[in-house]
């Protein structure tokens, strides 16, 4: 999920041309935004470009891994990533956060904001807490152009909140193209590479397939989706985050869209040409999902889904089997707002505790979650890692346990 920074900076690079390339090649160095990141099981780093409409693979292979993985922990991660980029912090962007599958370093996609351009990054935070650049132009790539993508002149329209006229902020939407949301998630599964994002044309609500390593071949289906909370069909929002698991017996995409319904989807309905339905099994009100992690709590398949407006949520992955399905007419006409009575709708799962604003996480190892975690009270962006059972800091938080008489028994 990327979020609305994001899609702002993308226009500023909109007017830069285009590759002529429409298949995949040998990657080079024309990467020209650093957006979504996904690894492979093998550690080659996909990322994705929604300014050229490609997929840069870069192999990225270690020797070993960690005896063992350790949390890294790093305060004002911003300000060191801008200083390791000898720009200031108010001219960076973070993109998005993966971690390499054997050797636990952190990457993190970034762009550099100039007066006249826009440059991307790719750094990465070592066990020990390190930040470096990587030097992408070293790396064995490929790149992979996808097909369908959305021009470069369509622009959101602002719009204010109900009879308010839009601000200042608002109208700067206006300068959004729809082709900075191309490449919205990536999840690797099995020697495929499965893409959410728009493409073209009214139906824009996308998801695209491709082997790994690349060829000519990729599929584009597009989605609707019914959502519960606008009472209304959707086939323009992309998804926002997904992950691929077991449901009902068969390989199947959940996905999170904003506002914010889980949906499931086939991984054999995803094929070219096809106008997908997703079944929409709930809807936990208003807000912008930011990442879905796959993980386990108490032995048990678990998605962890973060959102901007909200806090996150943990899905028993059991339960999706069999899970009740939502169209129009299931229940009462109209919009549905987080305070009635009806919302949430479904098997949400819980939501929990989390300290902070997380604007990306993910998996490090199989015990934590390391996110860049927005701190509450001093605004400062930190790394943190925490144990993936209470994934959070206790710093800003004074409770019982806190008070030197609880330990002294008195």
């Amino acid at each position: 999920m990327r979020s609305l920074r994001t899609t702002v900076l993308a226009a500023v690079a909109a007017t830069l041309p285009l590759g002529a390339a429409t298949t995949a090649q040998s990657a080079e160095t024309d990467l020209r935004f650093a957006g979504a990141l996904e690894f492979a099981d093998d550690g080659t780093l996909f990322v994705g470009d929604n300014y050229s409409g490609a997929i840069f693979a870069f192999e990225m292979k270690v020797a070993a891994a960690p005896a063992q993985i350790a949390p890294v922990n790093i305060g004002d991660i911003d300000v060191k990533i801008a200083d390791a980029l000898g720009i200031p912090s108010s001219a960076l962007a973070i993109n998005d956060m993966a971690v390499h599958p054997i050797s636990a370093e952190i990457y993190i996609s970034v762009t550099r904001i100039g007066n006249f351009e826009s440059a991307p990054a790719i750094v990465r935070v070592s066990q020990s807490g390190s930040i470096d650049i990587v030097d992408l132009a070293a790396l064995p790539s490929h790149k992979q152009m996808l097909d369908h993508f959305p021009d470069q002149e369509t622009t959101f329209r602002p719009r204010g909140l109900g009879q308010m006229p839009p601000l200042v902020r608002d109208e700067a939407k206006g300068n959004i193209t729809l082709s900075s949301l191309a490449i919205m998630d990536m999840e690797y599964h099995e020697g495929e590479l499965f893409v959410s994002g728009v493409a073209f044309d009214n139906f824009l609500s996308t998801l695209r397939r491709m082997p790994y390593p690349f060829t000519e071949d990729q599929s584009a289906a597009n989605v609707e989706m019914y959502h519960i909370s606008h009472d209304q069909f959707e086939t323009r929002a992309p998804i926002r985050a997904m992950s691929i698991q077991q449901v009902d017996g068969k390989p199947t995409l959940v996905a999170a869209y904003t506002c914010s319904p889980i949906v499931l989807i086939d991984l054999d309905e995803i094929v070219d040409g096809a106008k997908i339905s997703a079944r929409t099994i709930m809807d936990y009100g208003n807000g912008q999902p930011l990442d879905m992690l796959s993980y386990k709590l108490d032995g048990e398949d678990t998605l962890f889904l973060t959102s901007n407006s909200r806090s996150p949520h943990i899905i028993p992955v059991a339960r999706l089997s069999g899970a009740q399905t939502y169209t129009k007419g299931d229940l009462p006409d109209g919009g549905k707002v987080d305070t009635m009575p009806l919302m949430p709708v479904g098997d949400t799962g819980k939501a929990i505790m989390f300290d902070g604003m997380s604007l990306q996480i993910a998996n490090l190892g199989e015990n934590f979650f390391v996110s860049l975690t927005r701190d509450i009270y001093t605004g400062s962006l930190n790394m943190d890692s925490n144990f993936a059972g209470f994934p959070n800091r206790l710093h800003n938080l004074v409770a019982e346990f806190d008070f030197p008489q609880y330990w002294e028994g008195k």
